[in-house]
């Protein structure tokens, strides 16, 4: 007899639908698996037989053939074992064959019957949603991920007995009940709070033009200023995600396999710091099927860099297109991909191999020679590609031991908001972009004009620093977000004064 059961795929953070088809008819007992399966989809053969005695049925002494189509598609991961055991059961006249057609199953079985979560339920379920599906059979671990998508029921088993009872008494089943909305709504986690950094007022104006405009940001001073400790403290001033961004992220954490350490719905933006031994594939994604890298991890949140030169220059250079694109492709001999990353660069470094390069305690023992390699790292076009270079030097020792602190993140966060509300105003007929470091060249000739004061301090600092028309670009960018900030619509020279000081390694150069 001849079952058919529907699943689903991951391709990139996309979902395609997969058919199980399984006949079971007379030959020699044992099972055939066809459809380009991976490793782990041909190991379910052994899994989905053990699963189906323990869970109490018997398992055909057969000959049993499982296609998996559409059979150019490479399948991978333990995600089918459930529709295999399904359409077995079915395929057998064990379970009721009806229903199938309604129903997308995902899920991995256990050698008890039992059913453990899989990573993509939730791109999964939002495919599911576009393509007419009526409900997911899930694991019922994997419930409330898919339940954040509307208008499809979702049912959560904790073994394969449930799921064949109902299929046979549907009624006596509901679908998983989940106010998605709910759930974003609830208060935050306490972050890291802008309050505790002592000093540091040019740096914290930084952070504060970074949130607002969504501009890439280096630190460079010596060990013990700061550096990382203000980095941290960006995600707390940068505006709250909204609920279509949050189902992004979500997304990708879902492929990634992250999100169930996570909740059901990511509501915090995302912060990610990987070590500075980290490979290019594991910064951008990668492996034979791709996955999400770091940046992508990043998406809508901030990528932190700590000690930024001593980064791999290759690894480095991974970043120049998705820093202009918003996104990375990933090309395969079979397929290819591409991962959304929107994120906010911070990096931090030291001016030199020793660190204390222009530190006004402790002498610099590098030799030109070795700064000049410790630098050369660092490609012109990637540091272009960074709006805001700020020097963060030593703290004073009364700042150090001194009680005043500056402006909680909850008060710059209500002025950066109100920032991005005017850019976004501002911005309204092109919904692809949404903060000011993504505008566009028609936007900067649009939005950004200059009187002629503004316009011969930009030839001037453009002749001095010799900078490139990208970086021209990004002084316009931060200059567009500082006039935000302080509520004006035209650009003054002194909002591009401002923006130019942060050329801080161009000044170095």
């Amino acid at each position: 007899m001849l079952a058919r059961v529907w699943s689903a795929s991951i391709v990139g953070i996309d979902a395609v639908k997969v058919a199980v088809e399984v006949d079971v008819s007379g030959g020699l007992p044992g099972i055939a698996l066809v459809g380009l399966p991976d490793a782990a989809v041909q190991e379910s053969k052994e899994r989905v037989k053990a699963a189906i005695k323990n869970a109490g049925f018997a398992f055909p002494v057969r000959k049993i053939v499982v296609n998996l189509a559409p059979a150019d598609l490479r399948k991978e991961g333990p995600i089918f074992d459930l529709p295999i055991s399904i359409g077995i059961l079915a395929a057998s006249e064990q379970a009721n064959a009806q229903l199938l057609g309604d129903y997308l199953f995902l899920g991995e079985v256990s050698l008890d019957g039992s059913l453990r979560p899989v990573a993509g339920v939730l791109p999964i379920a939002a495919a599911a949603q576009k393509m007419g599906i009526q409900g997911l059979i899930v694991p019922a671990d994997n419930a409330q991920e898919a339940a954040v998508v509307k208008g499809i029921a979702v049912y959560g088993f904790r073994n394969l007995y449930e799921v064949a009872d109902f299929l046979s008494q549907p009624e006596n089943y509901k679908p998983v009940a989940f106010d998605a909305k709910a759930e974003f709504d609830r208060a935050p986690q306490l972050i890291s709070d802008l309050a505790d950094v002592k000093g540091q007022t040019h740096a914290r104006r930084a952070l504060e033009i970074a949130a607002a405009g969504g501009h890439n940001l280096i630190f460079v001073g010596p060990p013990g200023s700061g550096k990382t400790m203000l980095a941290k403290r960006l995600p707390g001033i940068l505006p709250p995600l909204s609920f279509t961004e949050a189902l992004e992220v979500s997304q990708i954490h879902s492929v990634a396999g992250l999100l169930k350490d996570k909740g059901s719905l990511i509501r915090e933006r995302p912060f990610r710091s990987p070590h500075h031994s980290a490979s290019g594939p594991s910064l951008v994604g990668g492996g034979s099927f791709p996955r999400p890298g770091e940046i992508s991890l990043a998406h809508r949140g901030v990528l932190f860099l700590d000690e930024l030169t001593e980064f791999k220059r290759n690894v480095l250079e991974f970043l120049r297109q998705p820093l202009e694109d918003g996104y990375v492709s990933i090309s395969r001999t079979r397929q290819s991909v591409s991962f959304p990353a929107q994120f906010t660069l911070v990096a931090s470094t030291n001016p030199c191999p020793c660190g204390y390069f222009g530190d006004s305690v402790q002498p610099c023992t590098c030799s030109a020679r070795a700064r000049e390699q410790y630098w050369a790292k660092l490609s012109g076009p990637l540091m272009d590609r960074i709006d805001l270079q700020v020097a963060v030097n030593r703290l004073k020792p009364e700042e150090m031991t001194g009680r005043e602190t500056g402006e909680n993140s909850q008060t710059v966060r209500e002025r950066a908001i109100v920032a991005r509300d005017r850019a976004q105003h501002r911005l309204k007929d092109d919904p692809a972009v949404r903060c000011n470091a993504e505008m566009r060249s028609s936007h900067l000739r649009r939005f950004c004009q200059l009187d002629d004061p503004s316009r011969n301090l930009l030839e001037a600092a453009i002749r001095k620093l010799g900078l490139s028309a990208r970086a021209m670009d990004r002084i316009l960018k931060v200059s567009r977000t500082i006039a935000d900030l302080a509520g004006e619509e035209a650009l003054k020279s002194h909002h591009l004064a401002e923006a130019i000081q942060y050329r801080t390694l161009d000044r170095l150069s």
